[in-house]
């Protein structure tokens, strides 16, 4: 039978619950566990999927067509499962479902209410498929005292008690700030925050204190006293240099061994950290490094790219280098063509990233252009690739006015447009420009062939991949033999060749050009980088060289 951990947070929002999850998760494994991660979201959209970028980062997408948390990025890349539809719940999510069963007098004509019935649409996502599984971690959104999570904690609260005695134990993420005019440590927000929790009936059986410094032993017997939690629970979370040190941090700190107390499991297996090991020292001892520009129109916020730069600091690690990132608002490359080759001037390597809408394209398209013209080695993702179409049609094959429907609808040369039909397997999808935004785009996991004897295919060692798509525009196949008579290769197609996947220039006539229409960073982990970054980074580390 599983057992379950819940990890709440308190004082401050952005402390580092998902990547806690993610590292226990990690630690589970590496004594040999099977683990689950869970996300539990108390907004009321039903997904991040329509969401803005600046609001809530990253969207990440799952195999299954998932639009989920960014958390479950950290999930996935710690522990290498990959994660799906069932992973990630949104209070949104769960009235609609609710709402739905009440219109169909699924009730019966009951009152619906938050309790019970909520709160059982809650317990029945988190228990539900979890019998293959040891550890099931559930990380709950927001902070405690928040509003619209009081549903979700209730839940987890009755879950204590639902599961049999000793199978499940909360853990809580809290903030010790340094308070400079004092000189000091502070407990208090701690205190508060827990008091809080143990008012809605959770008492912590562990307390991950993030600090900036190391907690004196008095602080944290402190902490034990007046939150009731074991001493050697009061574990402290300090800021590390990777991301990728964290699962270490924690196990040098006891987390996992102090989670497997807490269930009563003596002896525990012993951990093989080897893995971890490895990469901390990848990290932190490259025998080189190269510069990556960025060139996007969410760079204000780093965590609209998190998959993005995680996938990146991965390629870094395969080819043991640092991989600094040089962050390009487009929209500089608009105003003025002579801030292209002052941004771009000591640079290794360009990546213009996914997107939506007009802002900022003709920037990146320009990008392009700078990366062709002067053999800098050049990777478009989704809206990237598509501007490296719109820019061999525009300099190219001599077509003026190429250009996207997402920005003209009535465009004369479509280059880019709306595809409304496409096979899936045997199943035909479908979608409408004026349909739902999270309704009309290509979700999820699409295998399509690689062409014979391809750059792309000889990166990834095959001519069949499988990768994950999120996108509403496609570039159109009408214009696919003018752009391959001007030198781009359609390297890769939809099964039905109905889709162009992914597009190149030659070895002969460009180091490394690659586009393609997926998203490859979802799929990237540290122990396993993704091959299209390695290859990428190891083109940037051949260009420095150059320069």
């Amino acid at each position: 039978m599983a057992r379950y951990v819940f990890i709440t947070g308190g004082v401050v929002s952005s402390l580092g619950k998902g990547l806690a999850s993610a590292s226990l998760g990690a630690l589970l494994q590496a004594r040999g566990y099977k683990v689950r991660l869970r996300k539990l979201d108390p907004y009321l959209n039903v997904d991040p999927g329509t969401m803005s970028p600046y609001q809530h980062g990253e969207c990440f997408v799952t195999d299954d067509g998932a639009e989920t948390d960014l958390d479950l990025g950290h999930y996935e890349r710690f522990t290498g499962r990959p994660a799906n539809q069932q992973d990630n719940i949104t209070t949104g999510r769960i009235y609609s479902d609710i709402i739905a069963k009440e219109r169909r007098g699924d009730y019966l004509g009951a009152t619906v209410q938050v309790i019970p019935h909520v709160t059982n649409a809650i317990k029945e996502f988190v228990l539900d498929g979890n019998d293959d599984y040891d550890f099931v971690l559930c990380e709950i959104g927001g902070t405690v005292g928040d509003i619209e999570a009081l549903p979700f904690f209730e839940s987890i609260r009755q879950l204590g008690n639902d599961l049999p005695r000793g199978s499940c134990i909360y853990v809580h993420l809290t903030l010790m700030p340094w308070i400079w005019a004092a000189g000091e440590l502070k407990t208090k927000p701690t205190q508060h925050s827990v008091k809080e929790l143990r008012s809605i009936g959770i008492q912590p059986d562990i307390l991950l204190v993030r600090a900036d410094r190391e907690i004196p032993k008095e602080e944290r017997r402190k902490l034990s006293l007046f939150c009731n939690v074991r001493e050697t629970a009061v574990i402290q979370a300090l800021d590390a240099k990777s991301i990728y040190d964290v699962p270490m941090t924690y196990h040098k700190e006891g987390l996992d061994q102090e989670v497997l107390d807490a269930f009563g499991i003596d002896p525990a297996p012993k951990p093989n950290m080897d893995v971890w090991n490895e990469i901390s020292r990848k990290i932190h001892n490259p025998e080189g490094e190269v510069t990556i520009a960025i060139v996007g129109k969410y760079t204000i916020l780093k965590d609209a790219y998190k998959s993005l730069i995680e996938a990146l600091h991965h390629g870094g690690i395969a080819n043991n280098v640092k991989v600094n990132l040089e962050w390009i608002e487009s929209e500089i490359f608009e105003s003025d063509e002579d801030n292209v080759s002052a941004h771009l001037e000591n640079i290794d390597g360009i990546l213009v990233p996914g997107g939506f809408g007009e802002r900022g394209s003709e920037g990146k398209i320009r990008a392009v252009t700078h990366a062709r013209e002067n053999q800098i080695p050049y990777f478009g993702i989704c809206f990237g690739m598509q501007m490296a179409c719109i820019e061999a049609a525009r300099n190219l094959a001599g077509i003026e006015n190429a250009t996207s429907t997402e920005f003209d609808e009535g465009a004369k040369e479509p280059v880019v447009g709306l595809m409304t039909e496409w096979l899936k397997g045997n199943q035909l999808e479908k979608r409408e420009a004026a349909g739902d935004l999270g309704g009309t785009m290509r979700l999820g996991a699409y295998p399509h062939p690689l062409k014979e004897g391809s750059h792309i295919a000889e990166i990834y060692g095959s001519t069949q991949v499988s990768e994950r798509h999120r996108h509403r525009y496609e570039v159109n196949l009408a214009y696919k033999d003018r752009l391959e008579e001007a030198g781009l290769v359609f390297s890769g197609m939809s099964p039905d060749g109905l889709l162009p996947e992914t597009i190149e220039y030659p070895r002969d006539v460009h180091p490394w050009f690659i586009g393609v229409q997926y998203h490859p960073e979802l799929k990237s982990r540290p122990f396993d980088p993704h091959p299209l970054f390695a290859s990428f980074i190891e083109a940037a580390k051949e260009q420095s060289r150059l320069v």
